[in-house]
C-alpha cells in the first residue's frame, strides 16, 4: 500500500494545474493533503471527481485558511476531526482515519510565523498533538503524516547555520517538539531508512529561485509508531512533482 502526503498550498489553485495528472501517475492508495485553504464543500467541488477515492476533509472556521483532506481507496472504520481541544480545533489541522491495523493521522502543524508570534502557541500545540497521538497508540499503532513545519536536524535544510534560532521552522523550541516525537516512540521513516542522505527536501521558498537551486527544507514527514516500523517497506520524497511550494512525500507499507 502506498500512502502519500502533500501540502498543496490551496486545493482550488492546484486543481487548475497538473494535480489530477500527478495523482494518476503517483497512484496512491491513500492521499493526505494539507493547507487546502477551502471549506469542506469547496474541497469536494475541487477534487471530488477523483475516481475510486472516498474524500474526507477538515476545514478551518476561517475561510480560505489552513485545512486538511484525506482521500482513500480503503474505507476507514472511523473518521475523527481535531484532537478534542477547543483552542486547537478551529483551524482544521488534524484529520484521523482509523483502519484495521493502524490510525492514520493527517496533520498540518501551525507555522510559528515570520516574526515568531505563534512560537509559544506552537509549543503548546506540539505537546497537545504528542499527547493525542500517544492516546491513540494505546489502541493500535499510529501513522502520522503531513507538514510538521520543522526541519529536525542540520541535514534537513540547506542552510542550517543561517536559519538556526532565527527563522520559523528551525527554532530550538520547534526542534525540541520534534525531539519529543522521535524520542517518544515515533520514528521518522525517511531518516530511519536513509540516515545519511543529503539534499533531500520537501519545501522551497518561492523567492530567489530556491527550488531550482535546491535551497530547501525537509519539513514534511511520515512518522510511525516504532512497533509499526517493520511494516514500512520504503519512504520517499517526490521532488519532481510541482504545483505547490511543497512536494509530495510518502511511504509504502506491507
Amino acid at each position: 500500500m502506498k500512502i502519500i502526503s502533500w501540502n498543496v498550498n490551496g486545493i482550488r489553485a492546484i486543481a487548475k494545474k497538473s494535480f489530477f495528472t500527478e495523482i494518476d501517475r503517483m497512484s496512491p492508495d491513500i492521499l493526505c493533503l494539507q493547507e487546502t485553504k477551502a471549506q469542506d464543500h469547496q474541497v469536494a467541488e475541487a477534487i471530488g471527481m477523483l475516481d475510486g477515492y472516498q474524500l474526507y476533509s477538515c476545514s478551518a472556521e476561517r475561510p480560505g485558511y489552513s485545512g486538511t483532506a484525506t482521500l482513500t481507496k480503503v474505507k476507514p472504520l472511523a473518521v475523527t476531526k481535531g484532537i478534542g481541544i477547543g483552542e486547537h480545533d478551529t483551524e482544521g489541522r488534524v484529520l484521523c482515519l482509523e483502519f484495521e491495523k493502524y490510525f492514520l493521522v493527517n496533520v498540518y502543524v501551525p507555522n510559528s510565523g515570520s516574526e515568531l508570534l505563534r512560537l509559544g502557541y506552537r509549543q503548546n500545540w506540539d505537546k497537545a498533538l504528542f499527547d493525542y497521538l500517544k492516546s491513540l497508540e494505546k489502541t493500535k499503532p499510529v501513522i502520522v503524516c503531513g507538514d510538521l513545519n520543522v526541519a529536525h536536524k542540520p541535514i534537513d535544510l540547506a542552510r542550517p547555520k543561517d536559519n538556526y534560532n532565527k527563522n520559523a521552522g528551525y527554532m530550538q523550541e520547534e526542534i525540541d517538539g520534534m525531539d519529543r516525537f522521535t524520542s517518544g516512540g515515533f520514528a521518522d521513516t525517511f531518516r530511519v531508512l536513509y540516515p545519511d542522505v543529503k539534499d533531500r527536501y520537501s519545501w522551497w521558498s518561492f523567492r530567489a529561485g530556491a527550488r531550482s537551486k535546491n535551497i530547501g527544507w525537509r519539513i514534511d514527514y511520515f512518522l510511525v509508531s516504532e512497533l509499526f516500523l517493520p511494516s514500512v517497506r520504503d519512504a520517499f520524497i517526490l521532488e519532481e512533482v510541482t504545483g505547490s511550494d511543497h512536494c509530495p512525500v510518502g511511504i509504502e507499507i506491507s
